[in-house]
């Protein structure tokens, strides 16, 4: 593709996943070989752009995209794979990636109806917080699990219906005690022992949606096998379902998840909570030095919202 096409963006804020790691460790493409660029997400100013690109975009815009590398000070992006902002803030880099996983996930594979009750692990994170607006806007009754009061607190501030700390509480004891004909629908990201209390907690006809499994990507070789020859006996017993949700192959869905998004954020229906590690012990996390303690900060399970690295420097500054 000729250079005319594409813009020149000075990132101001990108996005930490987890699905950095995969990326590191070449799990997504086994075939690249180190160095390579990664991060996904990022939101900036246009500095430049190619002769077919200034019909639609002007110098100083402020502009959200993904794509692979984009973890740098400066990059170039497809003028298509471009999305127009109404400002540089972070709010907006939390729908890029996690907002869309959440909603797209949801409407296509929830089955999502008024009663519903539905279960939000890690529901304090990054698409966690979107899991658990969505739900509600579709009066689900929602039950969230996190890993701490203040995190609990937040999540009943965005209508979460119960929550529960799995640090002070037994999750399998109060889902059995609190609903014993089980849940509806899962919204797991966790994985391991989670995955196997999220199956048992299904309802009859019930649905889990995976959209990762945390625990197992520093370490494969710690996560905790499935039990293969448990799991059709219990899916159906239950005429269950358990369906994998990767946001790559969703992407005819893309725009316009992410077009209703932004309305609603905009129209204050949604709230963007944004974690910029202020609370870490080394501060804020500010310049691409501070992706290596963000992506940590992730795995110890201490954000709330979506972990975003600022990148300072003016879009003057001399390319």
């Amino acid at each position: 593709m000729l250079l005319i096409h594409f813009l020149l963006f000075s990132s101001r804020f990108v996005g930490i996943n987890a699905s950095d790691i995969n990326y590191s460790a070449g799990r997504y493409d086994p075939s690249a070989k180190p160095p390579f660029d990664i991060g996904l997400e990022g939101v900036g100013d246009v500095v430049a752009l190619g002769l077919s690109a200034s019909a639609n975009y002007s110098v100083g815009q402020a502009v959200a995209y993904t794509k692979l590398g984009a973890f740098a000070e400066y990059t170039v992006v497809p003028a298509k794979d471009a999305v127009p902002v109404p400002a540089v803030k972070p709010e907006f880099l939390t729908l890029m990636v996690s907002g869309t996983t959440a909603y797209i996930s949801l409407k296509e594979l929830g089955g999502l109806s008024e009663g519903k009750k539905v279960l939000v692990t890690a529901a304090a994170g990054g698409t966690g917080q979107f899991a658990v607006q969505l739900a509600k806007k579709a009066k689900c009754h929602v039950i969230g699990t996190c890993s701490s009061d203040e995190k609990g607190a937040f999540l009943r501030s965005i209508g979460c219906d119960h929550t529960i700390n799995y640090k002070t509480e037994n999750v399998e004891s109060v889902l059995r005690r609190s609903y014993p004909k089980g849940v509806d629908v899962v919204y797991e990201s966790v994985g391991g022992k989670m995955f196997d209390l999220a199956v048992n907690s299904l309802a009859t006809k019930g649905r889990m949606i995976v959209i990762g499994f945390i625990t197992g990507y520093q370490n494969p070789s710690g996560l905790q096998p499935v039990k293969a020859e448990l799991l059709p006996a219990k899916l159906l017993r239950k005429s269950a379902s358990i369906r994998g949700f990767f946001l790559n192959h969703y992407f005819s869905e893309y725009n316009m998840a992410l077009k209703d998004l932004l309305k609603m954020y905009e129209k204050g229906e949604l709230v963007c909570e944004v974690d910029l590690g202020d609370a870490s012990p080394e501060g804020r996390f500010t310049g691409l030095e501070s992706v290596f303690r963000a992506v940590d900060y992730m795995y110890m399970g201490k954000n709330i919202g979506k972990i975003v690295v600022e990148l300072p420097h003016s879009v003057n500054s001399k390319l």
